[in-house]
C-alpha cells in the first residue's frame, strides 16, 4: 500500500515566476502547507528538453487548438483574421510552439515536492491554469493576470507562473524525466514535528 505522506509531485517555476522574483514565495507557499521540497534546481532548459516535456500526440495538440478556438469564439474573434487558420491542429501546433519558446526564454526552477495528497495540494495552491480565473490566495491568482485572449492576440503562451503535475502518474513521469536517475538528488528527511 502506498504511503500517502510520501506522495511526490513535480513542480516547475516558469520564466515569468523566475523573472518576477517569486521563487522563494512559491517554495514558501508549499512549505507553509506542510509539504516538503525534496529536490530543487535552477537550470536553463534546452529546446529539446522542453519540446520533449510537452506531449506531441495529435489529440493533445488538437485540444490546444480547440481551446484557442473556444477563446476566439467567446470573445468574437475571427480565427482566420487573427491567426490565419481555423484548423484546430494547425492552431494547436502554433500554440505548442509558443509554449516551447516561452519555456526556454529564461531559467526555470524544477523541484520535487512531497507530502499528503501532494499532487492535489500543489494544484490547489497553484490555482486555476488560467490566471484570470485563479482565486485570490493562490499563486496564479495573486501573481498573474494573464489570459488566453491576450496571449493569443500577442502570439505567445499564457504566462501562469508555475507548472504542476496533474496526476500521480504524470508526476512520476515528470520527476523521472527532469531528475532522471541521478543519485542523491531526491532527498528524504523529517520536518520538525514529523
Amino acid at each position: 500500500m502506498m504511503n500517502f505522506k510520501e506522495e511526490k509531485t513535480y513542480v516547475m517555476i516558469k520564466p515569468d515566476g523566475v523573472k518576477k522574483g517569486l521563487i522563494g514565495e512559491i517554495i514558501s507557499r508549499f512549505e507553509q502547507r506542510d509539504l516538503k521540497i525534496v529536490a530543487l534546481e535552477m537550470f536553463q532548459p534546452t529546446h529539446e528538453q522542453i519540446d520533449n516535456h510537452y506531449p506531441k500526440d495529435e489529440t493533445w495538440i488538437r485540444r490546444l487548438g480547440q481551446k484557442t478556438l473556444s477563446t476566439y469564439e467567446k470573445y468574437g474573434i475571427e480565427p482566420i483574421e487573427a491567426i490565419g487558420t481555423k484548423d484546430e491542429l494547425e492552431i494547436g501546433t502554433l500554440v505548442r510552439g509558443w509554449l516551447v519558446d516561452y519555456m526556454i526564454s529564461a531559467p526555470l526552477v524544477r523541484m520535487v515536492v512531497e507530502g499528503v495528497h501532494v499532487v492535489d495540494m500543489v494544484r490547489k495552491i497553484a490555482g486555476a491554469t488560467m490566471p484570470y480565473l485563479a482565486d485570490m490566495g493562490t499563486i496564479r491568482g495573486d501573481f498573474s493576470n494573464d489570459s488566453p485572449a491576450i496571449a493569443n492576440a500577442e502570439k505567445r503562451a499564457v504566462m501562469n507562473i508555475v507548472h504542476a503535475s496533474e496526476t500521480p502518474e504524470e508526476a512520476d513521469h515528470e520527476v523521472k524525466y527532469w531528475f532522471g536517475d541521478r543519485e542523491n538528488v531526491i532527498h528524504s528527511y523529517k520536518r520538525n514535528g514529523e
